[in-house]
């Protein structure tokens, strides 16, 4: 008999330590069920550096007659290549720079050679001629890349400019822009001018 109450006390204690054990185990897997981090993981793609581009952003700014005007470019270098009739043909549109297209901010009306042009931003193209004047384009779709994707049919103002030799070559593609709205694209040994003026 007293075996019989030990056996029957050890396998009680047994099934005690059992109980607990799968109590335990229950326990466990629900908490490891349960997240301990809510916090939201998102990955962002790297901010490129495009001043380490081969042809670097570049902005001429200027305040003409109250307004403010800014052209943002990106400003490619000759590195020895034929550019006029060749890296740039003549009688295409033209991004007028590099990479993006190059634009045309105003944030007041302006005229550009005396035609009116609404303040906004703008594509800013061109179409280079070898003899005659350039056509200098203002599109309506400022944000695109090159002139791959650019469509005649948004432009908001074209005006005839004169091209003229430079004295010198230079080395990259530059805009000036002058307090007197005088515009002046330079690049190799080219030159080509254009005004831009308070608008009403």
């Amino acid at each position: 008999m007293t075996k019989l109450t030990n056996l029957l006390t050890f396998l009680g204690l047994i099934g005690i330590l059992l109980l607990f054990a799968a109590c335990g185990e229950t326990k466990t897997a629900t908490e490891s069920e349960t997240p301990t981090d809510t916090t939201a993981t998102t990955t962002t793609e790297p901010v490129e550096d495009k001043s380490a581009r081969p042809s670097p952003p570049a902005v001429a700014t200027a305040n003409v007659g109250g307004a403010t005007v800014t052209i943002d470019y990106s400003s490619p270098a000759v590195k020895g290549r034929t550019v006029w009739g060749d890296l740039v043909p003549y009688g295409e549109v033209w991004r007028t720079g590099a990479n993006e297209a190059t634009t045309f901010t105003a944030d007041k009306n302006v005229t550009v050679n005396g035609k009116a042009l609404p303040a906004g931003k703008y594509g800013l193209f061109s179409i280079p001629q070898e003899n005659g004047n350039w056509t200098i384009i203002f599109n309506s779709v400022a944000d695109q890349w090159g002139a791959y994707e650019y469509d005649a049919a948004k432009d908001v103002l074209r005006v005839d400019a004169k091209s003229r030799a430079l004295p010198e070559s230079a080395e990259r593609l530059k805009f000036d822009l002058a307090a007197d709205g005088k515009v002046t694209l330079s690049w190799e040994k080219l030159a080509v001018d254009f005004t831009v003026a308070a608008g009403s």
